[in-house]
């Protein structure tokens, strides 16, 4: 019964934070400081006085002011990861740091905006990179909402942009700015919708930027995948799975990886350096054969296993696999179990 405390709160909240670009000061416009019609006195009675010294012409004015546009600037989006704004900055402009995987700032930057330009099947009109700019063809960054048949459709603004990579003399950040350099379109082109233009121009790449980065990460995560398990032998000569981390560290993240990998993990034996799981293969159903979601099925079969955790007979670290029966598996089964596991932390983007 109380729900409208909460709400009532939160659209309070909303407008006075809203209210300094909604709200106008017009205290001092000069339909205020009118002055009226004098008085008219009824029959029978005197005219008031009205003392010559502070007659004011009777004021004529609209009743409807005259419209203004109270839109609020285009803001630039930092949503992509290591992006920032400098504050007061007056171009259309954003920076982005140097992150993880990315060999040549620079040039990713260039691929946001060439995908920018091939989703609105637009090019370049001037290819300049190696100086550090580039001029667009014509493309339409606004499309017009589709109406009725019997409407006449609206003819979209065109655009031609100018963008600019600059690169700091530490090559750890880079920076790039969007320019308008001609426009063609039914409305009237004010400072205020080529800024708009300009920086929806920058988010557009800014999204795209982040969007391959994500791209990036996956691949990155795949190749850690790739590269952390390799097929070897354990210092008693049984086949076993090699990686480079640490024992303490594979007793932790080995068995948190076999959590999201069909097994239940039953007991950690810190002391003997063992995890005892239990696997069972994953059903598929036919929506996920349609979706392309199915699960991968290790070449082993269902019950316990107990997999040891030891010191190879170099620096690296051994995992060796024991079935209920205490026998490790052969090599035959470690090779396809290995493929196995390299295409499952492939498929979930994981590492151990």
């Amino acid at each position: 019964m109380q729900y409208w405390i909460p709400k009532s709160l939160v659209l309070g909240i909303a407008v006075s934070l809203s209210g300094c670009s909604i709200f106008t000061n017009d205290a001092h416009h000069e339909r205020n400081y009118r002055a009226n019609a004098p008085v008219k006195a009824p029959e029978g009675l005197s005219q008031p006085y009205r003392d010559p010294e502070f007659a004011m012409p009777v004021g004529q004015y609209e009743v409807a002011p005259e419209p203004v546009s109270y839109r609020a600037p285009q803001q630039i989006l930092t949503v992509a990861h290591g992006s920032w704004v400098e504050q007061g900055e007056e171009a259309a402009r954003i920076f982005f740091d140097k992150n993880d995987g990315i060999e040549d700032l620079p040039a990713f930057i260039w691929s946001s905006v060439d995908g920018v330009l091939a989703m609105h099947g637009a090019g370049l009109e001037v290819d300049n990179k190696p100086e550090g700019f580039v001029t667009t063809t014509w493309y339409s960054l606004i499309q017009p909402k589709d109406g009725w048949f019997w409407e006449e459709s609206e003819e979209p603004a065109k655009q031609r942009f100018k963008f600019t990579v600059e690169q700091k003399e530490h090559q750890r950040t880079a920076s790039i700015s969007s320019e308008l350099v001609d426009y063609q379109g039914s409305k009237a082109l004010t400072p205020l919708l080529k800024r708009h233009l300009e920086v929806r121009a920058l988010n557009e790449v800014i999204i795209e930027f982040d969007y391959q980065y994500r791209l990036l990460q996956v691949e990155m995560r795949k190749r850690q995948g790739v590269l952390a398990l390799e097929l070897g032998f354990d210092k008693n000569g049984n086949a076993a799975l090699l990686t480079e981390k640490g024992q303490e560290a594979v007793l932790d993240r080995f068995s948190n990886f076999l959590e999201r990998s069909n097994f239940t993990v039953v007991r950690v034996d810190r002391e003997e350096q063992e995890v005892l799981v239990r696997y069972e293969a994953p059903e598929n159903s036919v929506w996920d054969s349609i979706w392309g979601d199915e699960a991968v099925a290790l070449p082993i079969e269902d019950g316990d296993y107990t997999i040891n955790i030891a010191q190879a007979q170099d620096t690296r670290t051994s995992i060796t696999w024991k079935d209920s029966k205490g026998d490790v598996l052969d090599a035959n089964t470690m090779n396809n179990l290995h493929q196995a596991l390299i295409t499952l932390l492939r498929q979930k983007g994981l590492t151990i």
